[in-house]
């Protein structure tokens, strides 16, 4: 599967839907081409690690491009994807994660699998890193709220983790809770939603191969305000339901009660696919701004359907997209 750039629309956006983007910390230089080589289980480089994160650094990873999962957009430079973010668990400013997730504490850290399968499983971060070759895949990731960007991110399809725990036949969803302390994390003291933060997959969504757990970002490990250490991405979704700093992954017979979808259902339903026939009540979802491309005379992008990604539309053949939005 080759995905193609998105054509642009031809509509412009309105001077209100404008935000200037949050001015980015100084932080390293780093390398945006990865070398092509592959190395096996793609761990860290010790050394070089724990060498990085001494100095408040992410360390890098090895992994190969996967061109049959990267879209030829432009990506997005790395001081847009870190410095303008949805992470609410930090605050609800686009700005304050980068701000504030530096009280995030990744090391140590553990993800259990347990419900209904036939190999639970508990897994540290090298186990994670180690469970399947690592792989480059540049995504379009398209925001709810009518932004966009495209980011390279590095790990490998959530399949290789399903297949290794034997969801038994029960298993029809799967749920992402993510981390939830006060201590770390400033904004889950808020009443803006019910904590933790989860959120859910069918089962043959999660089994997607476009469906990523992800480590990495830019060839290095996760930043902290992108949902270090381990997240998923579902890229035909908007970007809510891609679940940041997981801390627990459950194979259920029902489906998940989600943050945003409890929060308001009338607004986040369940699948959360990328329609642009189906518009949020407050706004439109038919175009979309790319972030890194501002400014008033810039036109907006029209909004593909599946976010772009054709090959997911099997999974949903026979349903009403716009009653099961």
């Amino acid at each position: 599967m080759l995905i193609k750039r998105s054509p642009n629309g031809i509509d412009l956006p309105f001077s209100s839907e404008i935000t200037p983007r949050a001015v980015f910390e100084s932080r390293r230089s780093f390398m945006r081409q990865m070398a092509l080589g592959a190395v096996a289980g793609g761990a860290l480089l010790e050394s070089l690690g724990q060498e990085a994160l001494a100095q408040g650094l992410n360390p890098k990873l090895a992994a190969k491009l996967n061109p049959a999962y990267s879209a030829l957009d432009k990506q997005s430079a790395y001081k847009d994807a870190t410095s303008y973010n949805n992470f609410y668990e930090f605050g609800t400013d686009k700005s304050d994660p980068a701000q504030n997730a530096h009280t995030l504490k990744t090391q140590p850290w553990t993800v259990s699998i347990e419900g209904e399968v036939k190999k639970p499983l508990t897994l540290d971060l090298d186990a994670l890193l180690k469970l399947a070759p690592l792989e480059e895949r540049v995504y379009r990731l398209r925001c709810v709220e009518g932004w966009s960007m495209v980011i390279p991110w590095v790990g490998y399809s959530l399949s290789e983790l399903i297949k290794r725990v034997e969801p038994t036949g029960n298993a029809k969803y799967v749920e992402f809770i993510t981390l939830a302390d006060k201590k770390q994390m400033p904004g889950v003291g808020s009443r803006v939603l019910q904590w933790p933060y989860v959120e859910g997959l069918r089962l043959d969504e999660a089994n997607h191969p476009l469906t990523l757990l992800t480590l990495g970002m830019y060839g290095e490990t996760l930043p902290k305000q992108n949902g270090a250490p381990v997240r998923i991405v579902v890229p035909w979704k908007y970007g809510f339901k891609s679940a940041k700093s997981i801390v627990k992954i459950r194979f259920v017979r029902e489906m998940p009660r989600t943050a945003w979808n409890l929060a308001a259902p009338s607004e986040y339903g369940f699948y959360s696919n990328v329609n642009p026939e189906v518009d949020h009540p407050r706004w439109s979802q038919a175009s979309e701004r790319r972030i890194g491309e501002d400014g008033f005379f810039v036109r907006k992008r029209k909004t593909l359907m599946f976010n772009g990604y054709s090959d997911v539309a099997s999974l949903y053949s026979g349903m009403d997209l716009k009653k099961f939005f």
